[in-house]
């Protein structure tokens, strides 16, 4: 049952009017009577097939996601201000922003420049990189859940999309998701992974730039019977953001474009680049004069030669000397040892030095000093 217009959410929150439906939930434009700002409130409808005993279950899950996302502070990722349990289900209060779904633009501009397309998917894969980091999964990722302001993409709808993983959803028979968007192995009963998010951006990325749904399929079976069938995915818009498109959409999560490979050809394309392509513009390198390596064949005529008047004619080489000429090699002669004056001698030279001038004295006196 639908809260009507006017409904005051949790003695605070004012309900004014809807701003967009799905088949989960309701999203109003409230009024925060308490802090006197107004706010998105995201009424959230459970299905009706679930016990009591898992609807409680996945409203203190729903209360659990919706705290953890708002502590994920990213640009691209919306702010939850509160998750209020009130007549048996979740609500999520979240920021209002004034801007446009990613949906309605393309209902109303047609499909997106790749460009254009790739730098909303690069703010969106920043956001899910941001709460992939958390341990939380979004679970889905399409156009209707992508909000474009003037000067940035907002990825919403975190606090109901993470109740896919748990395993007695899984037991009810029920998917949670959209589709066209949702992961092949989450089709087949899979647990949801990080590669799951990707695989439902580039899922997002192709309905931008292409106009229409993958494969133009209507349910999420018929989708994954044309990928598995082995069929091409057609693309006739996408341009440079082709490689990203084909590497995010594989079937198998192994062989996936990863978070960050995903985010740099993104950027690249973003850029006006191509997804293969460095980010900075290579300058182009102007043509220098030509280098000739010198030829080792043959040797130049100068080469080798000291003097100009120098011949080839081989010079002939001196046999050595066997014997060796006096006195050759020696370079200092050998110097006797003389022995040591007497103390008579030295008496002498003592008196000579004191009584007689220096010229006076004997040679071997005067070279002693």
């Amino acid at each position: 049952m639908r809260a009507p217009s006017g409904y005051l959410l949790a003695a605070r929150y004012r309900l004014m009017e809807p701003v967009g439906r799905g088949g989960m939930g309701t999203v109003w434009r409230a009024h925060d009577e308490l802090l006197n700002r107004d706010v998105a409130v995201k009424e959230v409808r459970l299905p009706t097939v679930l016990d009591e005993e898992l609807r409680a279950e996945l409203c203190a899950r729903t209360e659990r996601e919706g705290r953890a996302t708002a502590m994920v502070a990213h640009p691209s990722v919306i702010t939850v201000f509160d998750v209020v349990t009130e007549d048996d289900r979740p609500w999520i209060v979240m920021e209002l922003l004034r801007a446009k779904s990613l949906e309605q633009l393309i209902q109303e501009q047609g499909p997106l420049e790749p460009r254009r397309a790739a730098e909303i998917g690069r703010q969106i894969l920043g956001a899910l990189r941001a709460v992939h980091a958390k341990g939380i999964l979004h679970r889905d990722v399409k156009p209707s859940n992508v909000l474009v302001t003037e000067d940035r993409a907002v990825l919403t709808d975190f606090g109901l999309a993470a109740l896919e993983g748990d395993v007695s959803i899984t037991q009810a028979g029920i998917v949670l998701g959209s589709a066209g968007y949702i992961a092949p192995e989450r089709v087949l009963g899979s647990k949801a992974s990080p590669a799951g998010d990707l695989w439902s951006l580039g899922a997002t990325l192709y309905t931008a730039v292409e106009g229409r749904g993958l494969h133009g399929r209507r349910t999420a079976a018929a989708a994954l019977a044309a990928l598995t069938s082995g069929e091409p995915i057609p693309m006739t818009k996408a341009g440079p953001l082709a490689p990203v498109l084909d590497a995010l959409l594989r079937i198998d999560p192994q062989t996936r474009l990863d978070s960050v490979r995903a985010s740099l050809m993104l950027a690249r394309v973003a850029a006006g680049g191509s997804a293969e392509e460095p980010l900075t513009s290579r300058k182009p390198v102007r043509p220098g004069p030509a280098i000739t390596s010198p030829s080792f064949a043959r040797r130049p005529a100068h080469r080798g030669l000291h003097r100009a008047d120098v011949t080839t004619t081989a010079l002939s080489v001196p046999a050595p000397r066997l014997e060796r000429k006096p006195g050759e090699g020696v370079h200092r002669r050998r110097v006797e040892q003389r022995p040591a004056p007497s103390a008579y001698a030295r008496f002498k030279a003592t008196v000579i030095k004191l009584c007689l001038p220096r010229r006076f004295w004997p040679r071997e006196l005067r070279k002693r000093g």
